[in-house]
C-alpha cells in the first residue's frame, strides 16, 4: 500500500491559521484527485475537502467552507490545505490521501485503490 505524508499541523489559538501539506514521494500527485480528512477524538474520520486531478474542481464540507482553501503546487508535487479562522472544533488529526473522485461523496468512499492512510498531522486549536 502507498501512503502520503502530511505535515504542517500544530497548536494554534482560535482565530489562527495553518497550512497543511500533503506529499507522496515517488508518485505524481497531480495525476490524482486528493482529499483531506480529519478525525477528532472519539469521532469517525470525515472528509474535509478535495481537489480533482484534471480540472481543479474543489469541494469543502460545510463546517470549513469559507475558512479553508485546498490547492496544488505541481512543481513541488504537493497538495495544501490552508485553514483560517480556526475553531476549537477543528481540533483533529488531519490526513490526506488520493481519492477515486472529488465530489460531495468523497468522504464516504475513502482512499483510492492501493493507497492507505498515512500518519496524519495533529491540529490543536486552543487558547
Amino acid at each position: 500500500q502507498l501512503e502520503p505524508v502530511e505535515s504542517g499541523g500544530g497548536l494554534v489559538q482560535p482565530g489562527g491559521s495553518l497550512r497543511l501539506s500533503c506529499a507522496a514521494s515517488g508518485f505524481t500527485l497531480s495525476y490524482y484527485a486528493v482529499g483531506w480528512f480529519r478525525q477528532a477524538p472519539g469521532k469517525e474520520r470525515e472528509g474535509v475537502s478535495c481537489i480533482s486531478s484534471y480540472d481543479g474542481n474543489t469541494y469543502y464540507t460545510d463546517s470549513v467552507k469559507g475558512r479553508s482553501t485546498i490547492s496544488r503546487d505541481n512543481a513541488k508535487n504537493t497538495v495544501y490545505l490552508q485553514m483560517n479562522n480556526l475553531k476549537p472544533e477543528d481540533t483533529a488529526v488531519y490526513y490526506c490521501v488520493p481519492v477515486p473522485v472529488c465530489d460531495e461523496m468523497f468522504g464516504r468512499r475513502g482512499p483510492r485503490e492501493r493507497w492507505d492512510w498515512g500518519q496524519g498531522t495533529q491540529v490543536t486549536v486552543s487558547s
